[in-house]
């Protein structure tokens, strides 16, 4: 049997091997003893602590608005958020003279405009009473630009507190919508914001914002063109501020801007239709977070465990004892590296305990913010992504030899870093896809920004609580 094939069918063994103390004679019992392979399981102690990232980046896909008490720590996080508006590039209306809608002097209007902000999930009391004022951005916030969760646009001057805004008080659940039309399938959850006052532009009032965007349309089409076009010279953006209210914070998925109006070619056929713009992947949204930093470098002080906490920038630092997996094994093949982290029991008990995050990134400590700035993907070499298991009660890192040998390469090749052999575990938001054949792929991978909470099995008091099993092989033929 050649030597390739014999290592081959080694390699589908190895998972036996990691179960099983006694793998010295695995070798020679697949392989004769010209062809000798020699397969060694051995387990090393990881040490691990809290760390507070220094900021976040505030891009993402998802919008979060509100402002909550963290029931584990007492803190009251405050979430805003930004959303440009995606025009499409074939985006048209009806030929202007179809144009029904219109005031007194004959000009076109819309006969209402609104923001729908549709979600799916929140955290909190639905009922809770939450005020929130939308702000028309003055300057739109650009791409390629690196905004972290402590960006405050109103700060920055891209919002004055005299920009055209609108103000709503309202619930996550809609009390005026009857439970018929709640519960029926069609029904899509939103806070509508109504933005039908009067909006002053250059010199012009027109009677809402979207009549604005209406004659910018029929006086300046090309500006519907392309997304960079529309922000700078229609609409750059809105803010949104919560001002008030304490109890509920709602996961934006989609921001909506649409305006109302009506049009046919005669009087007996005329049509009530809207357009819109979404908030999508293809524009810049962003989230700006308050929190109390003093707080949360209290807890990532706490030895006995160590956190993951989201928004608040809590991650765990997993220190991978390199040196100690490759002494004595430099000429080895490392083919498998697994790392377990089990998650503690969750001591506090309230009606709105955290959820526990659901995806975990494993990245090298160097990589914690450029990472997320360049939209880089887990390439299971450098980066890792583990999903959290409840039947396991754990996040399983199946095999992160490649990252074992790359830290090692890199240090031999003269990387003086302190951080040379510490990954940084990151709570994730992950964005897929699906091919026309049935496959879900990764196209997207962000921080997560929801409210999420759990204590992990380590710290620096329990040195040895977390273990990385590795498996070498070796060929000795000749």
């Amino acid at each position: 049997m050649k030597a390739k094939k014999i290592f081959l069918l080694a390699l589908a063994c190895f998972t036996l091997a990691a179960c099983d103390d006694t793998t010295d004679t695995l070798g020679s019992s697949l392989t004769p003893p010209a062809d000798k392979l020699t397969v060694e399981a051995d387990s090393f102690h990881v040490a691990s602590r809290t760390i507070l990232a220094d900021y976040i980046l505030a891009k993402n896909t998802t919008g979060y608005l509100g402002r909550v008490k963290d029931p584990e720590t007492g803190d009251v996080v405050r979430a805003n958020f930004m959303t440009q508006f995606h025009t499409l590039d074939n985006f048209e209306l009806p030929a202007e003279k179809e144009i029904y809608s219109r005031d007194a002097d004959g000009k076109i209007i819309a006969d209402s405009c609104d923001i729908e902000l549709t979600f799916d999930s929140y955290y909190g009391d639905s009922l809770a009473q939450m005020k929130t004022r939308a702000y028309l951005m003055d300057s739109p916030m650009e791409e390629g630009v690196y905004y972290s969760t402590d960006y405050d646009p109103i700060k920055e001057g891209n919002v004055s507190k005299n920009s055209f805004h609108q103000d709503l008080t309202y619930t996550l659940r809609d009390e005026t919508i009857s439970d018929e039309a709640r519960n029926s399938s069609s029904y899509v959850k939103n806070i509508r914001i109504r933005m039908n006052k009067p909006f002053t532009k250059d010199g012009v009032t027109y009677n809402n914002i979207g009549t604005y965007v209406m004659r910018q349309y029929y006086a300046h089409p090309e500006y519907f063109h392309n997304n960079y076009l529309f922000i700078h010279n229609v609409l750059p953006g809105f803010y949104f501020e919560n001002t008030g209210g304490i109890g509920s914070m709602v996961n934006v998925s989609v921001p909506l801007f649409a305006f109302y109006f009506r049009y046919g070619e005669k009087a007996d056929s005329i049509y009530s239709v809207s357009s819109s713009f979404a908030g999508t992947e293809e524009v810049l949204q962003t989230t700006t977070l308050s929190t109390n930093k003093d707080k949360l470098r209290e807890i990532a002080n706490d030895k006995s465990c160590t956190y993951l906490k989201t928004p608040a920038g809590l991650y765990t630092e997993v220190t991978l004892p390199v040196t100690e997996i490759m002494s004595g094994h430099e000429k080895d093949t490392i083919n498998t590296a697994r790392l377990n982290i089990p998650r503690m029991v969750n001591q506090n008990h309230s009606e709105y305990s955290l959820d526990v995050p659901a995806n975990v990134l494993m990245i090298p400590e160097d990589s914690l913010y450029t990472f997320f700035a360049n939209n880089r993907l887990p390439d299971y070499k450098t980066s890792f992504l583990s999903t959290y298991s409840s039947s396991s009660n754990s996040y399983l890192f199946g095999n992160i030899s490649g990252m074992i040998n790359n830290m090692y390469r890199s240090k031999l090749n003269g990387n003086s870093s302190q951080n040379w052999n510490k990954v940084v575990l990151v709570p994730v938001n992950v964005q897929t896809s699906k091919t026309s054949s049935g496959t879900t792929t990764i196209i997207g991978v962000s921080n997560n920004m929801s409210l999420t909470s759990t204590r992990l099995l380590g710290g620096t008091d329990n040195p040895q609580a977390l273990k990385i099993t590795v498996i070498y092989s070796s060929f000795n033929g000749k």
